[in-house]
C-alpha cells in the first residue's frame, strides 16, 4: 500500500478531504507529503519544503520532538485506553488535567475537560454556558453572540457562531439565537473605519446596542478569538478585548476565549487573552496541546463557573463528553507537549521569529502592488491580503492565488490559502534562516503572479 503508483493512481479516489470540493481534488489531486523533520516536510516525489503552515496551526514543536513520540508509544504500551466517563479515571488523564490547569493558572482558569480537539472544545464551552445560566436561575440566557471572520470549528454549534459564510450556507438552518459583530478588521469593515482603536469602539459600542436591543437577559456568551486567525489574521487593537470583556461583565454574560490557535505560545505569550490582559471565563484550547501529534482538545473553566456546577444539586451533573475524552494516549502526549513547550520557551521564540516574519513580508509589500494588507506581528501568525487593484482593494482572483501557493512550494516553503489570504502559522520552533527561505518564497510566488 505504500507503492507510489498506488498512492498516485488511488490520491483523491476513495478518501474525501475535509474544506475544498470533491471534484476539485479528483481533477487537481492534493500534494502527498510522506514525511517530515524538524519544521520541513517533504513529499512524495522527494521535494522538501519549510512548513510554513505548522500542519494546520498546530505542530508548534516541530516533526520530531522525541519526548512526545516517546510519551505515546510508552503509554500505548501500558493502556492503549480507557474510557474516563464518571466512575473511571486512569493516571495520564490526572496528570494532564493537573498541568493544563497549571499553565493558565494564570487566566484564572480552575477546571479541564478534556475533548477530542478544537471543534470538541468550542461545542463544549457553548454547552457548559447554557447550563452555568440555568443552574443560575436564568435559563432564558441562551443567546450567542460572535464576531464575523471568526472561525470555531465545524460542529453545528460552532458553525452556528461561526463568522465566515463559506462553513455556514451549505448547512443552514444553524443553532438558533446566534449573532454576528463586525470584526475589528480595519482595512475592511462596514464603518470605512481605518483607525484600529476607533474601529474597536465602533464594535464595542454596536454590542452595547444589540444588548440592549436583544435584552442582556436572554444572552450567554460572546466567543471570541483573541487574534482571528483562520479569518485572515486579524488583530484587533489592544483596547478591544478588555472593552469586550467590560461589557460582559456589567451584562452578566459569559465571555469564552478560543484558544485552539491562540493558545501555547503562537501569539508570544501562553495564551492570546493574556496577551491583552484579559481573564475569560471559559477557553476552548486544542491544536498546541500535544503539537497536533495526537488528537485532543479541552474547554477550560475559570473558578466563577466552576462554583456554580460544583455547588450546584442535581442539574450541576455534565452530562457531556466524548469517547475519547481524557484519552490515556492522548492525556500522556499533552503532559509531554507541555513540558516540552516550556523547556524550549517556544513564546520567546514565537516572539522573535514573527516580528522577523512580520516585517519582511511589510519588505515584501513595497516590492509587490498586490499585497493590499499585511497583519500580524504577534507572534507567529502573519497573514497577507492579495489584491488585483490596491486603490480599489479588489480581491484576488483564486486563480492568481492558487499561482503563488504552487511557486512559493516551489521555491521552497508551504503556505496555506485563505480565500483571497496567505496564512502562515510555522512551528514555534522555526529559525532565523528558515524564516528567510519562507520571505524567499513568498517573494517567488509574488513575482510569478
Amino acid at each position: 500500500m505504500n507503492d507510489q503508483n498506488f498512492l498516485k493512481e488511488n490520491n483523491a479516489r476513495q478518501l474525501w478531504h475535509p474544506m475544498g470540493h470533491p471534484a476539485e481534488a479528483q481533477a487537481n489531486p492534493p500534494k502527498i507529503i510522506t514525511k517530515a523533520q524538524g519544521t520541513k516536510i517533504t513529499d512524495i516525489d522527494g521535494h522538501e519544503v519549510v512548513d510554513a503552515v505548522g500542519g494546520l496551526w498546530c505542530v508548534n514543536l516541530g516533526y520530531s520532538n522525541d519526548p512526545i513520540k516517546d510519551a505515546i508509544s510508552s503509554q500505548l504500551q501500558e493502556l492503549p485506553y480507557y474510557s474516563a466517563f464518571a466512575g473511571t479515571s486512569n493516571p495520564p488523564a490526572i496528570e494532564a488535567g493537573f498541568k493544563v490547569q497549571e499553565f493558565f493558572a494564570e487566566d484564572g482558569i480552575e477546571r479541564v475537560f478534556f475533548t477530542s480537539g478544537g471543534s470538541d472544545s468550542v461545542e463544549t464551552c457553548l454547552r457548559l454556558a447554557r447550563q452555568y445560566h440555568r443552574l443560575r436561575g436564568e435559563p432564558n440566557r441562551t443567546k450567542f453572540f460572535s464576531l464575523k471572520k471568526g472561525y470555531h470549528g465545524t460542529h453545528f454549534g460552532g458553525a452556528s457562531v461561526n463568522g465566515n459564510n463559506r462553513f455556514r450556507v451549505n448547512y443552514e438552518p444553524l443553532l438558533a439565537g446566534c449573532f454576528h459583530l463586525p470584526a475589528p478588521y480595519p482595512y475592511r469593515n462596514p464603518f470605512n473605519e481605518t483607525d484600529p482603536a476607533k474601529l474597536a469602539q465602533l464594535i464595542a459600542q454596536a454590542f452595547e446596542d444589540e444588548i440592549d436591543f436583544q435584552g442582556a437577559g436572554s444572552i450567554a456568551a460572546l466567543i471570541m478569538e483573541p487574534i482571528l486567525g483562520a479569518g485572515g489574521v486579524i488583530v484587533p487593537h489592544a483596547s478591544f478585548m478588555p472593552m469586550m470583556r467590560d461589557i460582559c461583565d456589567r451584562h452578566g454574560i459569559l465571555l469564552i476565549s478560543d484558544e485552539v490557535i491562540t493558545g501555547f505560545g503562537r501569539t508570544g505569550d501562553w495564551s492570546g487573552a493574556r496577551h491583552w490582559g484579559v481573564k475569560p471565563d471559559m477557553m476552548c484550547t486544542a491544536k498546541g496541546i500535544t503539537s497536533g501529534y495526537f488528537p485532543v482538545g479541552a474547554a477550560l473553566i475559570s473558578g466563577k463557573v466552576a462554583e456554580v456546577f460544583e455547588t450546584a444539586g442535581p442539574d450541576g451533573g455534565i452530562y457531556h463528553g466524548y469517547t475519547y475524552s481524557a484519552h490515556p494516549v492522548g492525556a500522556a502526549a499533552v503532559s509531554a507537549c507541555l513540558d516540552e513547550t516550556v523547556r524550549l520557551d517556544t513564546k520567546t521564540n514565537a516572539a522573535a521569529r514573527g516580528t522577523q516574519l512580520y516585517e519582511g513580508v511589510l519588505a515584501l509589500a513595497k516590492k509587490h502592488a498586490i499585497i493590499g494588507d499585511v497583519r500580524g506581528g504577534h507572534g507567529l501568525m502573519t497573514g497577507i491580503e492579495l489584491v488585483s487593484n490596491r486603490e480599489a482593494k479588489t480581491p484576488m482572483d483564486m486563480d492568481t492565488m492558487k499561482r503563488v501557493h504552487q511557486t512559493a512550494y516551489e521555491a521552497g516553503a508551504m503556505v496555506r490559502l485563505g480565500a483571497h489570504n496567505v496564512l502562515m502559522s510555522p512551528p514555534l520552533t522555526i529559525t532565523e534562516a528558515e524564516v528567510d527561505v519562507i520571505l524567499s518564497a513568498l517573494d517567488a510566488g509574488f513575482s510569478a503572479a
